[in-house]
């Protein structure tokens, strides 16, 4: 197997030798280059022609951002930024980074090691990944009306790597009168507030980090903390959450398969099911657990997916009912949600 080169931007020395000896560390990748800033990058982009890159945000020059902005068009080479806990890291994916990692705590050992650990895997996605540049299609505000087709509905999206973005290009352009959703987007903590905020402020839905005992009403999105599972359980006529802490389901927490095994057994054929891009299988059985129970289900297609991971197993066990470009999302959702027995 032929090692992932590896090009690694950060303005801080020792950072960037910290960084560079602990990935290389794994035989499956090989760190062929070091920059200082997004100049030097350049130049080391066009003579090593690495596959993946990791780049700080906040360097000199020219922030990690807008070197991303600029990179892409020119060179799609999948970026996995490093970054302090800011919600920056969003306008990263939105340029078009595939993941992120929160820099650690150089003092702390035990930090370092984990976040090396969290970088070997997310390099190793990435080297995989597409740069994908998705625009969402507008959808009339009135498409959704209240009655039969909407009360007691229930939404419920699983996404993990390019996932932030493919999920706000979806919720973008929702109308207000959707039914409730619900999401579980591999995230670490902290993250997942500052995502769904973001999501908040930019969409015409009220959302919000879901806290057990928030119900999932019309018009609304409770988004899974980093950290902890999330399930619905049905109360009267309502449904509400529950989040707690446990072991990771397929290596995640929250896990996707936990949720949508929940919503198959609370909300049965009323629920719409929809796996988006990711690594891995989470969330496979759980939409498979939906569909036999009368749901409706959604997978994003390969040729959208930033990984065609998860979609791909669902989509190979029988999970998905239709798989769709993510752009015709949002469109063919509000469609099965204008049929009265959809």
């Amino acid at each position: 197997m032929r090692k992932i080169k590896v090009l690694v931007v950060d303005d801080s020395l020792i950072f960037r030798e910290v960084l560079a000896r602990g990935i290389s560390s794994d035989p499956y990748i090989e760190v062929v280059a070091k920059a200082v800033d997004p100049f030097d990058a350049r130049d080391k982009i066009l003579e090593y022609s690495p596959d993946v890159m990791t780049c700080d945000i906040e360097m000199p020059k020219m922030n990690g951002i807008e070197f991303i902005k600029r990179l892409l068009p020119q060179y799609p080479l999948p970026v996995v930024v490093v970054s302090s806990v800011s919600e920056t890291v969003f306008e990263a994916m939105k340029a078009g980074a595939v993941d992120f990692v929160t820099k650690p705590n150089v003092q702390s050992a035990q930090d370092v090691e984990g976040f090396i650990y969290e970088l070997i895997q997310k390099i190793k996605i990435a080297a995989n990944a597409k740069i994908l540049k998705v625009i969402g299609q507008s959808i009339s505000s009135d498409v959704v009306e209240e009655g039969p087709s909407v009360r007691g509905r229930l939404i419920a999206i699983g996404a993990s790597t390019g996932g932030t973005e493919a999920v706000f290009n979806i919720l973008k352009v929702l109308p207000s009168q959707i039914p409730g959703i619900v999401v579980t987007q591999h995230i670490p903590p902290i993250f997942s507030k500052m995502f769904a905020d973001r999501l908040n402020q930019s969409t015409q839905l009220r959302v919000k980090e879901a806290q057990t005992g928030d119900y999932v009403d019309q018009g609304s999105v409770l988004i899974a903390p980093g950290g902890q599972h999330m399930r619905l359980k049905k109360v009267g006529e309502r449904y509400r959450v529950e989040c707690f802490e446990g072991e990771k389901v397929n290596g995640h927490c929250p896990s996707i398969d936990i949720l949508f095994e929940s919503v198959a057994k609370e909300v049965g054929g009323r629920a719409i099911g929809i796996i988006l891009t990711g690594m891995g299988y989470d969330g496979a059985k759980g939409l498979l657990a939906m569909r036999r129970k009368g749901a409706r289900t959604l997978g994003q297609d390969e040729k959208s997916s930033v990984v065609y991971g998860m979609p791909k197993v669902a989509f190979e066990i029988g999970a998905v009912e239709r798989q769709m470009p993510l752009e015709t999302m949002a469109q063919a959702l509000v469609t099965l949600l204008r049929r009265r027995n959809g």
